[in-house]
């Protein structure tokens, strides 16, 4: 199998989600140019313009669907309306409510709109009154009636001196309301079908209304008379005004007459001259291409069709960064950059059923979508930008991408497959081949492993096609191959549901409803040779797979079961029994020792071969998961489900193999670095960098250096005075590890003479569990004194015995009252002469225990304090030890009766310490009588 070094992945962790944010209904931009403001469902989300992220959303607590919204002017308040019949004012930015009341409208509001002023809110209901509310004052103004029907759009007039409202209804008449007298002044009479927006003239003395009845019409708004009324030939949805005295001669404005923009049906923005109702501009957008069927009646639903899928249902002017921003049936939100209406940004508020996606570009910096859609989307993951491709004619059902990541393939319902290519540069994709022979919907695809060579299609029509890709695809420019399939074969009795190619180019596997797969020969040029069949699935076989480096063969079914499947006799491996429902997706990781499978039940499991052990189940999705693909460096990958979430997975392992891999190539670099400066004896550069790798045992290093120093009290206090804030609070802490043992326990209270001694108190408690580390100190330093008071006592006693071995060794003429002799001990000369070989091993010991109390060799296991080594072993055993948890302040949390494992331990080693001083005093005494010691003294 694969590199036994491998290591297994155990978890994947979600790095990002594109969710959906917007599924019809009202959009509003703030004023700022900042935000786009989307109904979806019972939220309101806000959608941050330049990052393409939902930074804000509200929700109605009751979970009923908002049926309409407004922000005000200045950005300030949110209303929401919601079917429960209740309105809600929100600060958005927090996302809570600030006030609620109950609309007196008797059935939901329809629409809603501020004043200039954001004092005055408009809601238009659908039991045909208005109300007008006072958002300062919190009370109801106005009730309008006289409209018949859903009052679906209500607009204050720009200038608010004149306290006019417009409204429109079902009857297709502009109602203008006087809201000084609460009256209907008049009725514009111009739509024959429902009034979709209307647009002032900076004067506020022109409107411009728009109609699905494919006319718009030009007013003047004083003397309440239509000027114009200009057919454009399509249901139109949202009308703007272009600005006076700037120069859009781009998009066809010659003269300084009124011209306006119209977005509709048919999907694109057209620039009118009013005086004329003549067209200026017609936008251009991506074709369709060729057509599937010849036949001009289908050709023509071809085009309704899409016409669909195109149409704009809003068209909003973004004046201060001069743009437009419009809003597609399929709920995409385009924006455009005036004069010259060129792209600027795309986001896709909702991707119904994600049927497939894969990782695209170089480092798999993007991925593809393909959606219940004719359309594909390619998303930028960084920026989650979109870019929407037209090219089929029916829904994308499989998805493929090409070895070297910029080349992808792709077919559909509409019986044909396309190559596209991603320019590597700017990013921008467009189709370069095209083909189309199969009878039926192409329901998968598979790309050629090597090269770009060739793809292979499999299709509801129970065929398998071979199609070669010309040599110089990449460099045809601008045009579009047509492909031909070099090979057909009639591979299954029912629909094949998936293709694969072998990683050498010369094997073909395929998968169908007829519950077999079957193994393939490309490596002849005329049609495919069968070398066997797979038998032993129940059900539908949905994914087939091969393997990256043995021959095997992974395959998922509506059984719920995957298999493994030999290709050198075609016999079942294994089989991996987890899902409740169908396996729809089968992939290699882990360079072929592990498998990731998708079912039907939401799920993703990760799968080790060889155990056959299901190693993590993720709850990826909360419906089918029909997209999943692993990037080529098998670090991450990306699932995609019929909740219309695709969700991008990072490998844990890998994620912490890096980590802790740059962590110890960093320790390694500030060590090397930290015996430099000792060397150098650049002690202040030293104990900030120790502190900074936050390993007690090396911060200690750096102390003992300059103890053993000339000068080492004034040069530690020197030193230690220099740290910043944060070193002395972390080197409070580091003392009070040390200070839990005997060997470290001088340095310790080295520094803590020099903090106390020259840091005020109000200081001192102003660091991170100051009290605590103070009180841990306590217990430890008294256990200390009394060790050095017991010492103290045997040295004295020491002393006694030494003097009366002098006096029983002194002349006779010595009276016995004689004042006993209180020179200190090392300034006596010996009279005893004890053997020279033990003396000398006496020695030894007393050297090492010196030794001994540098190193740290003999410390508790369980202190913190260790060699420098097993700091680099992994970050886990780091924080397994006492270390971590007295710096977090747990073992130091003490009354003084609290005993831990490392008081213990330092207990026990006073305890043998006075053992042996005892011991080598007890060797010095006299055994017997004089005569004995004069014996030893000869």
């Amino acid at each position: 199998m694969a590199n036994t070094n491998l290591q297994f992945k155990t978890n994947y962790t979600v790095s990002s989600k594109i969710e959906p944010f917007y599924k019809g209904g009202k959009v509003q931009i703030s004023k700022d140019e900042k935000h786009i403001f989307c109904t979806c469902g019972s939220h309101v989300n806000v959608l941050e313009i330049s990052t393409g992220k939902i930074v804000h959303s509200v929700e109605h607590d009751d979970q009923e669907d908002i049926t309409s919204f407004a922000l005000s002017c200045d950005d300030e308040l949110l209303v929401t309306a919601s079917r429960a019949l209740l309105l809600k004012q929100w600060d958005w930015r927090q996302a809570q409510c600030t006030r609620s009341w109950r609309a007196i409208h008797t059935v939901p509001v329809a629409s809603m709109t501020f004043d200039p002023t954001s004092t005055l809110l408009a809601t238009g209901g659908c039991d045909g009154t208005i109300k007008i509310w006072d958002v300062v004052k919190q009370y109801c103004t106005h009730n309008l009636k006289g409209s018949s029907g859903v009052v679906h759009l209500v607009q204050f007039h720009p200038d608010i001196s004149r306290l006019q409202l417009f409204s429109s209804s079902l009857d297709c008449g502009i109602r203008l309301w006087d809201l000084r007298s609460s009256q209907c002044v008049c009725v514009l009479q111009s739509h024959y079908s429902a009034v979709t927006s209307l647009c002032f003239s900076a004067d506020g003395g022109t409107m411009v209304s728009s109609g699905r009845d494919k006319i718009c019409t030009v007013w003047d708004v004083n003397t309440r008379k239509a000027k114009r009324t200009v057919p454009v030939y399509e249901a139109v949805e949202g009308v703007v005004l272009l600005p006076e005295n700037k120069d859009f001669s781009q998009i066809g404005v010659k003269s300084k007459d009124l011209h306006f923009i119209t977005a509709g049906s048919k999907g694109v923005l057209r620039v009118w001259e009013a005086s004329t109702a003549r067209c200026v501009y017609t936008q251009t957008l991506p074709s369709t291409l060729i057509p599937v069927c010849g036949e001009e009646e289908e050709e023509e639903e071809e085009e309704e069709k899409d016409d669909d899928h195109r149409s704009l249902t809003y068209l909003l002017h973004l004046p201060n960064s001069s743009r437009l921003a419009t809003v597609t049936a399929e709920h995409n939100i385009l924006l455009y950059q005036l004069p010259g209406l060129t792209t600027q940004q795309q986001f896709v508020g909702y991707s119904d059923e994600v049927l497939d996606v894969k990782f695209l570009g170089k480092g798999d910096s993007h991925i593809i979508v393909a959606t219940n859609s004719c359309q594909l989307k390619v998303y930028e993951l960084l920026t989650n930008s979109c870019q929407i491709l037209y090219g089929h004619t029916d829904t994308v059902l499989s998805l493929d991408v090409f070895k070297k990541g910029s080349l992808f393939a792709s077919c559909a319902k509409d019986r044909s497959v396309r190559v596209w290519e991603m320019d590597s540069d700017s990013g921008q994709v467009r189709c370069v081949a095209q083909g189309s022979s199969h009878a039926n919907a192409v329901g998968s695809i598979s790309c050629s492993r090597m090269k770009a060579s060739f793809i292979v299609s499999g299709s509801q029509d129970c065929t398998v096609k071979v199609w070669d890709l010309p040599a110089d695809l990449s460099t045809a420019g601008t045009g579009m191959c047509q492909l031909t399939a070099r090979a057909t074969e009639k591979a299954h009795d029912k629909d094949i549901n998936s293709v694969a190619v072998s990683p050498n180019d010369k094997l073909l596997a395929s998968g169908s409803q007829d519950r077999t797969a079957k193994l393939w020969s490309l490596a002849g040029e005329g049609n495919l040779g069968l070398l066997g069949v797979f038998r032993g699935h129940r059900r539908g076989v949905w994914a087939v797979c091969f393997s990256p480096v043995d021959q095997v063969l992974a395959t998922s079914s509506a059984d719920g079961t995957t298999k493994l499947w030999s290709l050198q006799d075609f016999s079942c491996l294994k089989t991996f029994e987890g899902h409740d429902a169908s396996v729809l997706k089968v992939i290699f990781v882990s360079r072929g020792t592990q498998l990731l499978t998708s079912g039907s039940d939401g799920l993703v499991k990760l799968w080790t071969i060889k155990t056959n052990e299901c190693v993590k189940t993720l709850d990826a999705h909360q419906d089918k998961v029909w997209g999943l693909h692993a990037s080529r460096k098998d670090d991450k990958m990306v699932t995609g489900s019929a909740d219309s979430n695709i969700t991008v997975w990072v490998d844990v392992t890998e994620v912490e193999l890096a980590e802790e891999q740059a962590k110890q190539e960093d320790q390694i670099l500030k060590k090397q670095e930290l015996s430099n400066l000792l060397h150098e004896k650049k002690y202040l550069k030293a104990l900030g960098l120790a502190i900074s790798l936050d390993q007690p045992h090396t911060v200690l290093t750096v102390i003992k250096a300059i103890r053993q120093g000339e000068d080492s009290r004034e040069l530690l206090e020197k030193t230690l005075l220099k740290l910043r804030l944060d070193q002395k609070e972390s080197l409070l802490r580091y003392c009070v590890v040390w200070n839990t043992n005997a060997r470290n326990c001088l340095d310790a209270q080295a520094v803590l003479q020099v903090l106390l001694t020259h840091l005020p108190p109000e200081e001192l408690l102003q660091y991170q569990g100051a009290r605590t580390h103070l009180e841990g100190l306590i217990p430890y330093t008294e256990r200390h004194m009394q060790r050095i008071g017991h010492l103290l006592q045997a040295s004295m006693f020491l002393n006694y015995m030494w003097q009366k071995m002098r006096v029983a060794g002194a002349p006779s003429s010595m009276g016995q009252d004689e004042e006993m002799d209180t020179t200190p001990l090392a300034q006596s000369q010996p009279f005893l002469m004890i053997d020279k070989e033990k003396g000398k091993g006496s020695g030894e010991e007393r050297q090492d225990a010196g030794d001994d109390s540098d190193s740290g060799q003999d410390e508790d296991p369980n202190c913190p304090v260790e060699e420098e080594e097993d700091d680099e072993v992994s970050a886990t055993k780091k924080a397994s030890t006492c270390g971590g948890r007295i710096a977090n302040g747990e073992s130091t949390k003490t009354n003084g009766n609290h005993h831990s494992e490392s008081e213990e331990s330092s207990e026990d080693e006073d305890v043998e310490e006075d053992k042996n001083e005892q011991t080598k005093m007890v060797k010095c005494l006299p055994v017997s009588s004089a005569p004995q010691c004069q014996t030893f003294a000869s």
